[in-house]
């Protein structure tokens, strides 16, 4: 017999869950808010099940994913690697990033490219973060309460730029105590960073449990928002929102799919 064992796999069902704010000091919830959602995509799974961590490539095998902890919260847990003909790019999250801000950037890798994209800024502005314009041409956007902060950076001008979030307290020491922070590769497409910003702005509350949070003196939490059976039932519409968007996808790119040649007037003029 398999005695029972306490697991986070058995959430959202298990326990009671409070609406934790602000979102960015929530810690990093559950990853299966992402992996689940890319494989219900059509992701495989690359994982070696005897090694703690979860691998992912994407249908074309132009994206992967791995999720990978480390021994410090703050290290690069998440990694994402995107090719195409032109360029390569990646991306790493520290394990104490909320899944619900990390899970804009791979929903949009599931969506086509926009036409057009917004710019990164805007988004950060419009909800209160300050904006700073270097003459070197980096560029800063921190959050009003001056813990979140999104910088375009590079170490000398015309050199490759980089994006950093970073959630940072002050040490006392005149420097900084990080507790979360992710690395993006300005080659990334527009429409993924632009994305993984608008999460970054947004105010919405997260549901985590009493005190399951790194920083219990950074947030509020109230008993109040959906519990086991809606966010079980939320989450099970998300992935089946994306299985049947997946499957159009690939129904559209299908041979069959595609429209068969009319003839050539040439051709029909022969067989009449």
């Amino acid at each position: 017999m398999i005695p029972y064992l306490l697991t986070r796999a058995d959430d959202p069902r298990t326990r009671i869950w409070f609406e934790t704010r602000p979102r960015h000091l929530a810690g990093g919830g559950d990853p299966r808010r992402i992996t689940q959602t890319l494989r219900a995509a059509g992701w495989q799974n690359r994982s070696d099940p005897d090694y703690p961590h979860v691998a992912l490539a994407s249908p074309d095998y132009q994206h992967s994913l791995l999720l990978e902890p480390g021994t410090a919260s703050y290290s690069a847990w998440w990694r994402i690697c995107g090719q195409d003909e032109q360029s390569s790019w990646y991306a790493e999250f520290g394990g104490s990033t909320p899944v619900e801000i990390l899970s804009a950037l791979t929903d949009a890798l599931l969506l086509p490219a926009p036409e057009t994209t917004p710019d990164v800024w805007p988004a950060l502005t419009s909800a209160g973060w300050t904006y700073q314009h270097y003459e070197n041409g980096n560029e800063t956007a921190s959050h009003p309460d001056g813990i979140l902060s999104l910088r375009r950076w590079t170490v000398e001008p015309s050199e490759r730029f980089y994006w950093t979030a970073e959630a940072a307290l002050p040490n006392g020491g005149g420097g900084e105590s990080r507790l979360w922070s992710a690395s993006l590769d300005d080659l990334m497409p527009p429409h993924l960073l632009a994305a993984f910003a608008r999460a970054l702005a947004s105010d919405e509350p997260v549901q985590r449990g009493m005190y399951e949070v790194p920083h219990n003196h950074l947030v509020t939490q109230e008993a109040r928002g959906p519990q086991g059976e809606e966010l079980a039932a939320a989450h099970a519409a998300r992935l089946k929102a994306v299985r049947i968007a997946a499957r159009k996808a690939r129904r559209m790119t299908s041979p069959q799919a595609q429209p068969a040649v009319a003839p050539s007037t040439r051709n029909s003029a022969v067989h009449r």
